[in-house]
């Protein structure tokens, strides 16, 4: 029998795993034990610092829903979403950059035609944000663009418990051209949700728990890599401390003014409102 010691246990444990069927889960449960082992030895984790981060992860788990993903959350501020969307969306220069998808991203958005109002019924200033979806070779591509953000008080639907129909999300398909035409309300920088765990833990520091102003895209187009970005509004507060690190200056657009007046989707705006001007380049998905 072998006895089981502080100097052992780690290598014990490691065999233990990779007995797993599946060699990818082997590598990376091991690895996973590797690490947490030399984290506590390094740390010298005591039993109720690991008892506090067991209740952590306990609440983390508990506050989630089919609304609300502490989890994903967590992995945005620790840097960890970032880090895995870079790794894994080595797009061409010429491409859209990825950044994180965020936790309040919800499936079965409708479906609204170029220009539809995705903001209807809610206050704001309105923002018409216009361009086209291209490959790399320049060609449109007919891409449906699944479009979320946060409304004028920085809150998302899923944090609004009386919502029950869909509020600020929406789906809109580009022209066989590759234009397209999204009408909103101007988004607002906000503070992530600070009333769970997450937030618990970011107010023991000094991190600022705002992100800038931005609204969520999803493009989706046969053959092409499926592209999660946002578009930052340029001079927003937080650019430079974004509290999921996910600004990047090629994603940042002017908010440009207009007066009343003809407005992108064809129609008229009777107030004054903005427009943003981007176009989307989609990745190829590489040859198999």
């Amino acid at each position: 029998m072998q006895l089981v010691t502080e100097d052992n246990i780690t290598e014990l444990a490691v065999r233990r795993w990779a007995t797993a069927k599946d060699p990818r889960t082997a590598q990376l449960v091991t690895a996973l034990v590797r690490h947490l082992h030399d984290f506590a030895r390094e740390v010298r984790l005591t039993e109720d610092e690991w008892m506090a981060a067991i209740r952590w992860l306990t609440a983390t788990g508990q506050i989630s829903d089919d609304k609300r993903e502490e989890f994903i959350l967590a992995s945005d501020v620790l840097g960890l979403s970032m880090l895995v969307v870079q790794m894994n969306h080595r797009f061409d220069p010429r491409a859209t950059p990825a950044t994180v998808l965020g936790p309040f991203h919800i499936d079965g958005s409708p479906e609204l035609g170029f220009g539809g109002d995705m903001s209807d019924g809610v206050n704001g200033t309105p923002l018409y944000i216009t361009g086209t979806v291209r490959s790399l070779d320049g060609d449109p591509v007919a891409a449906v663009l699944d479009v979320w953000q946060a409304d004028a008080d920085g809150a998302y639907e899923a944090q609004l418990p009386d919502v029950d129909e869909a509020r600020l999300r929406a789906k809109y398909r580009a022209r066989e051209d590759g234009t397209y035409c999204v009408r909103t309300i101007a988004p607002k920088g906000y503070s992530i949700p600070m009333d769970g765990p997450v937030g618990e833990l970011i107010g023991q520091t000094g991190i600022s728990h705002f992100r800038p102003a931005h609204v969520h895209f999803l493009v989706t187009a046969d053959g092409h890599e499926p592209l999660i970005t946002h578009l930052f509004e340029e001079g927003a507060e937080y650019l430079d401390s974004d509290v999921v690190f996910g600004t990047k200056q090629e994603l940042v657009v002017a908010f440009e003014p207009h007066e009343p007046g003809p407005a992108p989707d064809g129609g008229t705006c009777e107030v004054p409102w903005l427009e943003a001007r981007y176009d989307f380049v989609l990745q190829p998905c590489a040859p198999r």
